[in-house]
């Protein structure tokens, strides 16, 4: 069973809890960190150089059980030695010894270009264009449907994830961020593509904006009239990291009055919880953000990689899905670990993926069933792997492309060679005698710029929830 943590009372008539960041320089001073050696930080600040880290009081206070060394949400929220290959660690610890910050940064930089920032060419062949040729940076258009925004001040979140494969957003490199400010061309792109019926507005987090700011962009969507337009899904880990946001903030009406609008405007609005443990649902904080998100009238559905060290058992996903169906919460998708950043530690094998999502589905209900999974997000489309089986003698992964780069691809089963240790799409192998899956003899896999399915230099490429 999960670790359960300690349940956190809010009245929200006379208390405003004060939002406080930590970042690495503040690890030394948090009172919780004490019981940790003197090289327990040190390795924890080497790792932090590198990989983005952010936390808050809330997080640190009322989310980690710190009797628990193997505390999941620690692990969810700090930085772990395991995290940095041996000789990038070795490396970074060289360069934090000698407390020279221009040593120490260009070190990390290295360091953050062999982590695969960008699979497959991300920022070139899912950067959209207008009409009249202008790259949109700020967007993703991968999947026919749904376009992805990334507000320019949304680009940051209550805390970090420690296995955020949107990392590149939080750290000081240039060419790595996609952000946009002008709304108008957000309208202008999906004037010009109908077929688009979702807008994601993604991050970062788009919750940490003011309501004010946030109401320019859903405003200029929503003003613009377009009739293509039925679903706004706004991504978010501000339930699990900050409830507050919809509770005590100072504009945390202003920003629930504006989801209402959205939806008194006639969109389906769809809340993406990003939901890693169990453990974030406990506190009476994120109770009653999650009440006070269902009075808007949007529908909340939560999504989650399946990770090593957090969440790698079935009974805390059966637990989580059931704690979710309880809440009002459409368990909606587990994801695996996508091969950036410290996917080496967080990273579990397709077999061993596949036997945790049937066993926790076992244990849940219907309702707790809606879950697609364990999906990989990666170069030709959404993968979902549906088990295994032996046909004509020989044992296989049985796969569905959920999603496709070329939509007529969605839904289509295919096979690959069994392999225990494969862990993404790039391990596998055309299984039954056939030399390539079925997207590789498809045109339109051919127009993509010298990328392979094998090609260890491609991966996947990065999108949101489909």
């Amino acid at each position: 069973m999960p670790v359960s943590a300690t349940p956190l009372s809010v009245r929200t008539d006379n208390i405003r809890p004060s939002y406080q960041a930590y970042t690495w320089q503040d690890m030394v001073r948090l009172p919780q960190l004490r019981r940790l050696t003197a090289q327990q930080l040190f390795e924890l600040q080497v790792v932090s150089q590198v990989l983005p880290f952010k936390s808050n009081r809330y997080v640190v206070d009322h989310l980690i059980n710190w009797d628990d060394p193997r505390d999941p949400i620690f692990h969810l929220t700090f930085p772990q030695p395991g995290m940095l290959r041996p000789d990038h660690f070795s490396i970074m610890a060289d360069a934090v010894r000698t407390e020279d910050p221009a040593r120490i940064r260009e070190t990390a930089n290295e360091i953050r270009r062999q982590l695969n920032p960008h699979p497959a060419g991300q920022k070139s062949l899912n950067v959209p264009q207008l009409a009249d040729g202008t790259p949109l940076e700020g967007m993703q258009h991968k999947y026919s449907q749904t376009v992805l925004f990334f507000a320019s001040q949304g680009q940051t979140c209550h805390a970090y994830c420690t296995f955020c494969f949107r990392w590149p957003q939080f750290v000081a490199l240039d060419g790595l961020k996609f952000a946009m400010k002008e709304a108008q061309h957000l309208v202008q792109y999906l004037r010009e593509h109908p077929e688009v019926t979702d807008v994601l507005f993604t991050g970062g987090d788009p919750m940490v904006m003011k309501s004010r700011i946030f109401a320019t962009y859903l405003n200029a969507v929503l003003d613009a009239d377009l009739p293509n337009i039925q679903t706004i899904r706004i991504g978010t880990k501000a339930v699990s990291y900050w409830p507050y946001r919809f509770l005590t903030d100072p504009d945390a009406e202003d920003m629930l009055a504006l989801l209402r609008t959205v939806v008194d405007r006639g969109k389906h609005l769809a809340i993406m919880m990003h939901v890693n443990h169990p453990n974030e649902l406990q506190t009476e904080a994120a109770e009653m953000a999650i009440a006070k998100l269902r009075e808007t009238g949007a529908i909340l559905r939560s999504q989650s990689p399946l990770m090593a060290h957090i969440n790698d058992d079935p009974a805390t996903w059966s637990y989580m899905w059931n704690r979710q169906v309880q809440l009002g919460i459409i368990p909606y998708y587990m994801f695996i670990a996508r091969n950036t950043g410290a996917q080496h530690y967080f990273s579990v094998p397709l077999a061993r993926a596949w036997r945790i999502y049937a066993e926790a589905a076992r244990n849940v209900s219907g309702l707790g069933r809606t879950v697609r999974g364990p999906s990989m997000s990666c170069l030709p489309g959404k993968v979902e792997v549906n088990g295994m089986a032996r046909i004509a003698g020989e044992k296989v992964f049985v796969l569905r492309m959920l999603q496709g780069r070329n939509p007529d691809w969605a839904y289509r089963p295919f096979f690959a060679r069994y392999n225990e240790n494969a862990c993404w799409l790039d391990d596998l192998k055309p299984a039954l005698g056939e030399e390539r899956f079925f997207f590789e003899t498809d045109p339109e896999w051919g127009s993509l710029p010298g990328l392979s399915v094998t090609d260890d230099t491609a991966g996947e490429l990065q999108d949101e929830a489909t």
